[in-house]
């Protein structure tokens, strides 16, 4: 029997660090206030566009790998930050990467975004569609932040990571995949301002309203990601004691110690980022998942449970058994170009309507950012 398991990991965070004492020189905020009711103490704003960072987790995942670009059959781009509606951001990443026989597709299901894409992405290499993939969760979520709106402008962050798949006849990889949604309530999670909705409404790109129903979410994310790891152990016939490390999407502490309790997994097995980044959306369980194999918590041969929520209202627990590696075969040598503007700095200039690069953005669609400005060396 084919299986699909994790060879390679990466991550494309940007430097720029937002705290919770920068926020509260714009709103009505402290860090008490966000820290009691979230966990956050800092995020990152990216300075460079959601491909690059996803060009820059991506590549570092290979070399992990020790794959080339070249051999790479598959590339999935999870998210819901895409610089265009056509063509899709994962064609970007292809040919920023030099992956020219490789498949790309994007996968927006919010949150969840990565988690549904390596359950596609291991589907198909056991099915035998390809041997190996790309898999990214990626964020620029600074770009269309309603940054008045303080309800949710302290939640998010930008961030990047990305993982390598490939095909193998050991028992290891991917045990067992929940997915579902929860619709009924999907419109407690919404971006208003973009997509074809809103497209004779005179609403310029960047002018968002966030529509975020936080005691509707908690519930709705509590009971999705909690049910969805009792399945997803019981699929596997796997019990919570089992389980070596939880990696769980971070929207918020709280939402997180409820899931653990549920599942009956203690805390010292959770994976914590949400004080380090915020919610990065689709990019949070990889970073996390990296974070997780530089500080050693994950051993060969462990069980990972990566559970996640997000809009629509997105649902999803991934169980895990780790390979034999645990450490990358090389390191890539691309970086991120030097930012010369504080975290601060480019959050002021997105609110006053120009982008990071100090252009207009107010009237116009996305601005346009170069694939690949990625450094090496």
């Amino acid at each position: 029997m084919i299986h699909a398991t994790i060879t390679g990991w990466g991550e494309g965070m940007p430097p720029a660090i937002l705290s919770n004492a920068d926020l509260s020189t714009f709103l009505d905020t402290s860090d008490e206030w966000i820290t009691t009711r979230t966990g956050m103490k800092e995020r990152r704003v990216s300075h460079v566009s959601a491909i690059e960072m996803a060009t820059i987790a991506s590549s570092r995942a290979l070399a992990c790998a020790g794959l080339d670009a070249s051999q790479v059959d598959l590339i999935v781009y999870g998210g819901c930050s895409n610089e265009e509606a056509v063509p899709n951001s994962a064609s970007g990443v292809q040919i920023a990467l030099g992956a020219t026989h490789a498949a790309a597709m994007d996968i927006n299901t919010a949150c969840t975004s990565f988690l549904y894409g390596l359950s596609a992405a291991a589907g198909m290499i056991q099915s035998g569609t390809v041997r190996n993939a790309i898999v990214i969760g990626v964020e620029l979520i600074s770009r269309y932040m309603d940054w008045s709106n303080r309800n949710v402008a302290v939640l998010f962050g930008d961030g990047a990571a990305a993982v390598v798949l490939q095909a193998t006849d050991a028992n290891e990889g991917l045990l067992g995949s929940v997915l579902g949604c929860d619709a009924e309530a999907r419109q407690s999670l919404r971006v208003r301002g973009f997509g074809c909705g809103y497209a004779n409404l005179g609403i310029s790109y960047g002018d968002t309203i966030w529509d975020f129903d936080g005691q509707v979410i908690f519930k709705r994310a509590v009971r999705g990601m909690s049910e969805a790891s009792v399945r997803v152990l019981a699929q596997a016939g796997a019990s919570a004691d089992d389980v070596d490390l939880v990696v769980p999407h971070q929207a918020n502490l709280r939402i997180i110690e409820a899931v653990a309790r549920y599942a009956g997994i203690p805390m010292e097995k959770v994976m914590l980022t949400v004080q380090r980044y915020g919610n990065m959306s689709a990019a949070t369980v990889p970073v996390s998942l990296v974070d997780a194999l530089k500080e050693g918590r994950i051993r060969a041969g462990g069980l990972v449970l990566l559970p996640g929520f997000g809009g629509g209202l997105t649902y999803a627990a991934l169980l895990l058994r780790w390979g034999g590696r645990v450490t990358p075969i090389a390191q890539s040598p691309v970086s991120f170009p030097s930012c010369t503007r504080s975290a601060l700095e480019m959050v002021n200039e997105i609110r006053s309507g120009q982008d990071p690069h100090g252009r207009s953005q107010r009237g116009l669609m996305a601005p346009v950012f170069a694939e690949s400005r990625v450094t090496t060396g």
